[in-house]
This record gives C-alpha cells, structure tokens and sequence, in this order.
C-alpha cells in the first residue's frame, strides 16, 4: 500500500524525520522566524499550502493564535487539547462501517480540500482510506467531539479494542507522530511485540491526558 499523495506531512524538516528514519536530528529551528528551538519544548505549526507540521518557536506559536492570525497566513498553531466524549459509544459495526483495514486511525478536515481524510497507520507511513461522507456522518456525526474539531491541526484519533473503538479528539502532530514510530518499528506481518508495545504505550498517554468534552464550554 503506497501513502496517498499531500496526505502526508512533509517529512523534510528534522522535527518529524526523526520519527521516520530514527537518525539523530539536526537542531531543530523554527520554521517561521529559523531560531533555533528546544528540542522538548517546543510547539507545531500545520502550514496549510504544503500540508506539512513544521516547528515553531513559542514566540510565533503564541502568534499564530491570536485571533485572525490563521485567517491572515499559510500558518496555524496547533492546539494542545485532548478531549474525549462518554455520550458517544462506537463498537465493530461502527468500525466495519469505516472499512479500515487495521485497529487504529485517525480523521481531519482538510480546508483546502474542503473534505474530511481518513488516514491510518502502515508500514509504508500514513495510508489514505476512502470515506464515504454519509458513513462518516453516520458513525461519527453524533459525537460533540465532531462539531469541535479544528480543520488541519486537530484529529479524531480512533483505536479498535477489545470490541469497542475509543475515540478522542487530539493535536495532529501526535498522529504523524504515531505513524512515523510505526514505520520505524514495524517488522512482519502485524508488527511485531516492539511495535504493539510502542502503540499500547501512545494509547496510554492519550489517556493520561484525554479530558471530558463537557468539561470544554464549563467557565
């Protein structure tokens, strides 16, 4: 299965290479300003034109959240938000509504395509899945967390487990994150115990930080 063509993030920029090829990055530099950042602290910006998550410094991730600053440039921030919605139970029939082919994936909205992207893990990077607009409607459409999401930078992140399929909104950079620690890990035909492992401990920290949707419009 080859990746789909501009669904993946440009892999060019050492913040996102090292997840796909596990060398040792270059020092890392703002794509905005070209300061040279902290590797463990700092924050993504999703340019819109390329469709690639690029680094950013503090500085110009706070200024790309101001108001009207996404509207005005290629750039946005992206969020640090992960919420979760109890009300909205998915099980195998959601899941096989979706047909996709492996346990885990996620969704956005692409603005300039002006269409939802189903994309999910693979050996080959991130795969693109055919999604039939009244499907995602129908198993999706009734979560709030579907009415919050935030074109391009934000994802609904979904695992099937156990005969449920856990569904959180989440920043996209975790989501090319996953999928460039499976391309490096994956060995065989499911991946392999390094690779599950690898998964089950992402899941975990989603959890770990995942926050009721209700708890979103409280004061």
């Amino acid at each position: 299965m080859s990746a789909p063509t501009g669904a993946r993030p440009d892999t060019r920029g050492p913040g996102l290479r090292r997840f796909l090829t596990g060398r040792e990055p270059r020092q890392e530099r703002c794509g905005l300003c070209a300061v040279a950042v902290d590797e463990a602290h700092h924050r993504h910006l999703a340019d819109t034109e390329k469709r690639a998550i690029v680094c950013a410094c503090l500085p110009c991730a706070l200024l790309m959240q101001q108001p009207g600053a996404a509207a005005a440039g290629r750039f946005r921030a992206v969020p640090d938000r992960y919420l979760t919605d109890p009300d909205h139970r998915l099980d195998d029939g959601a899941w096989e509504a979706l047909q996709i082919p492996v346990g885990v994936a996620f969704f956005f909205r692409n603005a300039a395509l002006d269409r939802l992207v189903a994309l999910y893990p693979s050996p080959a990077g991130a795969t693109e899945s055919e999604l039939d607009p009244e499907v995602w409607k129908t198993v999706l459409g009734g979560s709030r967390l579907t009415g919050l999401l935030e074109p391009d930078v934000e994802a609904l992140l979904l695992r099937r487990v156990d005969g449920r399929v856990d569904c959180a909104l989440v920043p996209i950079d975790i989501c090319y994150e996953l999928v460039g620690r499976m391309r490096l890990l994956w060995q065989g035909f499911d991946g392999g115990a390094e690779a599950r492992a690898a998964l089950d401990a992402f899941f975990r920290r989603v959890g770990e930080r995942t926050r009721d949707v209700g708890e979103e419009s409280r004061p």
